[in-house]
């Protein structure tokens, strides 16, 4: 049985598993985010497969990285939480401690290729993978196959502008405008608090106990997400859209989104096709076995 030693950095966290090919966990744990640099990150890295390699037969390491992720050449550019990772050349040096071949793709995209291949859009041929957290990232599958497009920006449609003042040259994009900060911020706004005082769960909380401005600030932000699901369906056409991210947990936002994609539906004479929206399956699990997947892609295993 091949083995396979997954790692996926978070600003907080990095987290590592043991995989085997049929997307399995056999073990995981975290640590801490190194804060010094580079070169405590390598080395943690490789001090943990040193750890695993004498139980597992390891084919190789597969990482989960933040920002724009180049597989091919070994770089990470954008930026991130993490930003001594931009720059320097993450494969070689990752190969170098570890002894292993290295593949690494972007998280949201890891996330998007695990509910691809043992998730819920395992039959789908073509999906849009939707990540709401404090923006909105995403990822395309088309033909089962990762797109990232020339500047390896593709599934980045938080970037979709979504509200705009000529006049005043002022634009919002679908990030500042649908994800879960946004309704944080929206909410403190009609609060006249500041945000710094709430979070997404409080909002949520408050708003179920009847608190109107929470209500409206969800709402707000609730039909800003499903006006660019209903744009993203349109300009697509996918099997299916998979919602992940912190907001997917919560077991009612598919009907949330629905009720508002009805209304939609309803006032716009030229709309035709109704999204399909799935909760991701793998959620916190998502970005290591996507990790994995995407290694196998890279070695045709």
């Amino acid at each position: 049985m091949k083995y396979y030693m997954a790692f996926d950095l978070g600003g907080t966290n990095l987290k590592y598993a043991v995989v085997d090919r049929e997307a399995n966990i056999i073990e995981k744990g975290k640590f801490p985010t190194p804060k010094q640099g580079i070169e405590e990150l390598v080395s943690l890295i490789g001090k943990t497969t040193e750890n695993y390699k004498s139980k597992y037969e390891f084919d190789g390491v597969a990482l989960s990285f933040p920002g724009v992720v180049d597989n091919k050449n070994g770089f990470i550019g954008g930026a991130s939480a993490v930003p001594y990772i931009h720059g320097p050349n993450i494969r070689e040096l990752i190969e170098k401690e570890t002894g292993f071949r290295i593949s690494m793709e972007n998280d949201a995209n890891c996330a998007a290729l695990a509910e691809v291949w043992k998730g819920v859009a395992k039959d789908a041929e073509d999906v849009l993978f939707i990540v709401v957290g404090t923006g909105i990232g995403g990822a395309i599958i088309k033909d089962r196959k990762l797109h990232t497009g020339k500047n390896l920006y593709g599934g980045e449609f938080g970037y979709m502008i979504t509200e705009r003042d000529y006049e005043k040259q002022q634009f919002k994009i679908w990030s500042t405008t649908a994800s879960t900060n946004a309704i944080v911020q929206k909410a403190a706004e009609l609060k006249g608090i500041c945000a710094q005082e709430l979070n997404g769960e409080m909002v949520f909380d408050m708003a179920e106990k009847g608190d109107e401005l929470c209500q409206k600030a969800i709402d707000y932000c609730l039909m800003s997400l499903a006006e660019g699901i209903f744009a993203l369906q349109h300009m697509f056409d996918p099997d299916m859209i998979v919602l992940g991210g912190a907001i997917s947990a919560r077991e009612d936002i598919i009907d949330q989104l629905n009720k508002r994609i009805d209304i939609l539906m309803k006032n716009i004479s030229a709309a035709r096709l109704y999204p399909r929206i799935e909760r991701c399956k793998f959620n916190n699990d998502a970005n290591i076995i996507g990790a994995v997947y995407n290694y196998m892609n890279t070695f045709n295993e």
